[in-house]
């Protein structure tokens, strides 16, 4: 297997800093970039993305906080035309599953003239864990809008484990991977789930779309994660095409895709669940 420089962008999230690793692990010479990593990146100032181009082969592509968000398109654009001019050999990108910006933005990078692999991503297990609704699961409520949708969760891991077979097998070139969960749960079945597996109390409480946002700005989050959360719920996990299933993990890996039930154990045993939540005053 040749060795490339693969430039990871967004390393420190829930796939990249697992993309980076795998990589690693392989051989590959990983750089990892960011708005506090030598060389700066940073997405809203693109004269940054030169410096981190430089001398790569390969790049995996996670934009913050999503591509949902308005002017995604024009720094995916500007990213893809600079990788091109700095003779970047392929690029994979993040995307989300049902969302129609995300898919804009997958058109972009289809014709930008660099090799390149779309991965459509379901939502993740680790949300639960290590993203936006931990604090839910420490404080026992989950209170999340969308009771009825029922969303196939792909594990972080199974994402990164495709991302970083697609980023360096050209067998995989032009085409795009979706990338589910082997089955649909509720979020009422999925705190169940995790209150079994962690022997803790945790409820869930339907909310309506307006009292999830509303709890949002009284956290105090800036507006555009207020939308954002907003759309993701109402349009995202209201699109019939994103509670289906897809098998593009065990047809990339070869083994079947983590259900939560084991996510759920896994996580439980590391003791997150049952952690004490500190709240300021």
């Amino acid at each position: 297997m040749k060795t490339e420089n693969i430039l990871v962008i967004g390393g420190t999230g829930k796939t990249g800093r697992r993309v980076a690793e795998n990589l690693t692990q392989l051989g590959h010479n990983v750089q990892v970039v960011g708005r506090k990593t030598n060389p700066v990146f940073d997405w809203e100032n693109p004269d940054t993305y030169n410096d981190a181009l430089k001398n790569m082969d390969r790049a995996y592509i996670v934009y913050y906080p999503d591509l949902a968000v308005p002017g995604s398109r024009d720094a995916i654009t500007t990213l893809t035309k600079k990788a091109l001019e700095a003779g970047l050999e392929k690029v994979v990108l993040l995307s989300g599953k049902g969302e129609t910006e995300a898919e804009a933005c997958e058109e972009i990078v289809a014709n930008s003239g660099l090799n390149y692999t779309l991965v459509r991503a379901s939502w993740f297990n680790q949300n639960f864990s290590e993203g936006a609704f931990l604090d839910f699961v420490l404080d026992g409520v989950v209170a999340l809008p969308m009771p009825e949708a029922k969303i196939p969760f792909v594990d972080a891991d199974d994402i990164a484990d495709v991302v970083s077979k697609v980023l360096v097998d050209d067998a995989y070139n032009g085409q795009t991977i979706t990338v589910t969960g082997p089955q649909k749960r509720t979020f009422k079945e999925v705190v169940e789930i995790m209150a079994d597996a962690s022997n803790k109390q945790i409820q869930f409480v339907p909310i309506s779309i307006d009292e999830f946002k509303e709890g949002m700005q009284k956290a105090g989050l800036p507006d555009s994660y207020v939308w954002l959360f907003g759309y993701l719920f109402q349009e995202v996990l209201g699109n019939s095409d994103n509670q289906v299933v897809s098998n593009d993990v065990a047809k990339v890996l070869g083994r079947p895709a983590k259900d939560f039930e084991t996510f759920a154990k896994h996580t439980a045993a590391t003791g997150i669940w049952n952690q004490s939540i500190v709240k300021s005053l």
